[in-house]
């Protein structure tokens, strides 16, 4: 593996709304982190990008400040409720005092996600899955299929026991 010393590993888990990523987390915690390891566990949150727009809306009507705020506010609210959650599903589950990072990236998940790994040579990803549909996956593409190909090291998806595709 890539890390920087072979008795420590970062180990990334990428998170989001879903019940999906916090399943990957806890799994994580019960199947990968040791008692006792001095490992470091990366939270990993990815915003969507800003959307691109015009200072018109579709009608013509000028946006305001207000709803820009809004918007930012709503993201920022977003981020954290999602490592609240995470919070709580690693102290449910860890009585040893690995050391915690949590880090956001903006923009598509897949890119801000293999782009994080790369960048802080992390030892392992991990990651849930949605569990799509074929379609639904073909229109919006796998985030998981595409970091299991395209991340710098090895990815483990970790379906819900109730799920039948990923």
């Amino acid at each position: 593996m890539e890390g920087s010393n072979t008795n420590t590993k970062t180990i990334v888990v990428a998170v989001d709304e879903s019940e999906e990523s916090m399943y990957a987390l806890s799994w994580c915690l019960s199947n990968l982190v040791p008692l006792n390891s001095q490992n470091t566990l990366v939270l990993l949150y990815v915003k969507p990008p800003p959307p691109l727009h015009s200072p018109l809306d579709a009608a013509g009507y000028m946006f305001s400040g207000d709803v820009v705020g809004a918007v930012e506010k709503y993201g920022s609210g977003l981020v954290k409720s999602v490592m609240g959650r995470a919070d709580d599903v690693y102290r449910n589950l860890v009585t040893n005092n690995i050391r915690v990072e949590k880090r956001v990236g903006t923009g598509e998940a897949k890119y801000v996600i293999c782009g994080m790994v790369k960048k802080m040579r992390a030892d392992v990803l991990v990651m849930g899955c949605h569990g799509y549909g074929f379609i639904k996956r073909a229109l919006l593409g796998s985030v998981s299929e595409y970091c299991a190909k395209n991340a710098k090291c090895p990815v483990v998806v970790v379906k819900r026991p109730n799920h039948i595709n990923c």
